[in-house]
């Protein structure tokens, strides 16, 4: 029983950032917020939420010598991907509005919390922004993305091997994926499922004719291989900028953008590799308004949702342009316990709390307590 459990606003306000899980705690680099400079180099910026206290808070910027933006603490960038592998995460690609793409890998010791280059060797990518990344054992894959210095959308799969730290370039058998980006690539079992993103009609190139692709690609990592997928039923409609993640052996989308369509969405769809069968899920409580380029990190039964982007209320749901950043996060419990539902029904019925225990009451009060680190809104135009 899918439950929308939690609501809270007055977070860090973000668009196209990256995040990942770590035990109980949510990392969040990065990403773009209307009305922030992202021209001068800067450090990026690390913010981590707990799933227990349901806070929000800021890391100190990582100390340098005398050098703002260090060599080893990447720039603030949006567009970019982060994984875990052990205790290290993984930061590759994005972009800012000076130096553009980037394709330098950094580190980020869990434990330290302190930013390092790790020493690498093969064929590194070329720098792109919206890519996407996804880890199997000691792996990771990139896939797709806008490489700047080729000015095209990317249909290239590059593995980093990280006993090693050697990049490769993946000569994959089979009918590639279409070149894209602001795709999910999702991993369920030794398959990486590609989803969505935006494509062009006649090409790698970007001539304005998009193409939203609603079709499930695959990547066998095993045989090396793009398998002959069939055609799914029913088939959703196609976007870009949406989340994806894998649960219990299924693959899950939400919310995203579809310029042809002139749409944004907050839908939840379920994929099952077994049999191709797309079904809507459609979870109890309120859920996120419509909207792209937000985040989804899976901590244990729950996935947490924040940030992203959508229309100004005035302007409908459709308005490419004239877009309001959020600072909002939900929590999506695949499986609320009986605890859960009770502290839901206190909340949503304003029942009495005096008589509640101490440890009861506190949790309530951290479910309806807004974060305060938040920027005012500015409305985002391009």
């Amino acid at each position: 029983m899918l439950r929308w459990s939690v609501h809270l606003e007055g977070g860090h306000r973000r668009v196209n950032h990256a995040a990942v899980a770590v035990g109980h705690k949510v990392y969040s680099f990065g990403g773009y917020c209307s009305g922030e400079d992202y021209e001068t180099l800067r450090q990026i910026d690390v913010h981590i939420f707990n799933t227990v206290s349901l806070r929000w808070t800021k890391l100190p910027p990582a100390r340098t010598a005398g050098n703002e933006c260090a060599l080893e603490v990447p720039y603030m960038r949006y567009g970019h991907t982060a994984v875990l592998l052990d205790d290290t995460i993984y930061l590759w690609g994005g972009r800012n509005d000076t130096v553009g793409a980037c394709n330098v890998l950094y580190g980020f010791d869990i434990k330290t919390h302190r930013w390092f280059t790790p020493e690498i060797s093969g064929t590194v990518p070329g720098a792109r922004d919206g890519h996407s990344a996804c880890v199997l054992m000691k792996s990771m894959y990139i896939f797709g993305g806008y490489e700047q210095l080729a000015d095209c959308f990317s249909n290239d799969i590059h593995k980093l091997d990280t006993t090693t730290m050697n990049w490769s370039l993946i000569n994959a058998k089979g009918t590639p994926a279409r070149w894209r980006d602001f795709h999910s690539a999702t991993i369920i079992g030794t398959k990486m499922y590609v989803f969505g993103g935006r494509a062009d009609r006649f090409g790698p190139f970007h001539s304005n004719n998009e193409l939203y692709c609603n079709m499930i690609r695959v990547y066998e990592t095993a045989t090396n291989t793009w398998l002959n997928t069939p055609i799914t039923q029913p088939l959703i409609d196609g976007r870009r900028s949406h989340s994806a993640f894998a649960y219990n052996g299924e693959l899950y989308i939400f919310g995203g953008y579809n310029a042809r369509l002139d749409r944004h969405f907050n839908d939840l769809w379920k994929f099952n590799p077994e049999s191709f069968v797309w079904t809507k899920v459609e979870p109890r409580g309120k859920g996120p308004c419509p909207r792209r380029r937000q985040c989804c990190c899976m901590v244990g039964d729950r996935i947490i949702l924040f940030g992203g982007t959508s229309p100004c209320p005035e302007q409908g749901m459709g308005d490419e342009f004239n877009l309001m950043d959020h600072s909002d996060l939900y929590i999506l419990d695949f499986s609320p316990n009986l605890k859960t539902l009770c502290k839901i029904a206190v909340i949503q019925y304003s029942l009495e709390q005096s008589g509640l225990p101490h440890d009861i009451r506190w949790e309530l009060a951290a479910m309806t307590t807004n974060s305060n680190i938040s920027r005012p809104i500015f409305s985002s135009h391009g």
